[in-house]
């Protein structure tokens, strides 16, 4: 959606969305997962040298929880949106932001479910995807990022190098803000869904928005993914091609879905370790 016909929507989104479900972000994993920590150890990494904890982003409507990283001294921090799969910013996503504070980024994770409702709470995840994740538009989460980089200009954060990167349901809203925001200057896309139904709540998928990106997007898609087939990685490639486009798709053959979370038997470390360095060199090549 252009930028302009999105800005035109925001009165009716204020007018139309209900109040905040979750104020604040607690602690730990989110409890669907919580079975699979008993087979898997995941990443942990510290504070030390850096700010990070929960912060209160004014958006359209009232004030949204988000977990933020960034070094404890120095200004100007390159900007990194982290988005979240359908659990919310729990632990593994506060524990990514800080990965990259380490690396010299402000990284912001913003609770984007906040007005739907927990889904660190709930045990079932098809309880979170129907009665949740389904029910929250894109155009809410839009204009809730761009809320996020409006508040990291404001602190210490240098909005001029802005990047985005996310996680199963995240990585496709990394595609989706990367058809959205001009400022924008690349995207790194984890085994983010390529295309889907249509209804009131998802307009377009990303295989609809090839030709509108307007930053280059490196998606990272695992061969063994039951969710997102090969068929979708080679059509958005080859949309992309025909837009003429920078973006590029990566796929690991032997990597399943959420082969990054290192919290769930999905963990493949060789292809974590992989994507994570293509994704260093990536922000690196375009500015952010």
């Amino acid at each position: 959606m252009p930028t302009d016909e999105f800005n035109s929507l925001l009165p009716e989104l204020a007018f139309t969305r209900r109040g905040f479900i979750v104020t604040s972000l607690g602690a730990g994993f989110a409890l669907a997962v919580q079975s699979s920590l008993a087979q898997t150890t995941p990443i942990t990494t510290d504070s030390q040298g850096l700010v990070a904890g929960e912060v209160k982003v004014p958006v359209v409507d009232g004030e949204m929880v988000a977990y933020r990283a960034q070094p404890a001294s120095g200004a100007e921090f390159p900007v990194l949106l982290v988005i979240s799969e359908i659990f919310g910013v729990h632990e593994y996503i506060a524990d990514v932001c800080r990965r990259l504070a380490k690396l010299g980024y402000l990284a912001i994770a913003p609770e984007l479910f906040a007005r739907q409702g927990d889904p660190r709470k709930l045990a079932n995840i098809q309880d979170i995807i129907s009665g949740i994740v389904a029910k929250v538009p894109d155009a809410q989460v839009m204009s809730d990022l761009d809320a996020c980089v409006a508040w990291a200009g404001k602190n210490s954060g240098n909005v001029a190098r802005l990047g985005i990167t996310g996680f199963c349901w995240g990585g496709r809203v990394t595609w989706l803000y990367a058809a959205h925001n001009p400022r924008l200057k690349a995207g790194v896309a984890w085994y983010g869904r390529l295309d889907g139904e249509v209804n009131d709540y998802t307009a377009k998928h990303p295989l609809d928005l090839a030709r509108e990106l307007k930053a280059p997007v490196l998606g990272l898609y695992g061969g063994q993914d039951q969710g997102i087939s090969l068929d979708d990685v080679e059509a958005m490639r080859g949309a992309i091609k025909k837009a003429g486009g920078k973006s590029e798709l990566h796929v690991y053959p032997d990597a399943g879905h959420a082969f990054h979370a290192d919290y769930r038997p999905t963990y493949r470390k060789d292809a974590a370790d992989d994507g994570w360095k293509r994704m260093q060199a990536w922000f690196k090549q375009y500015g952010v």
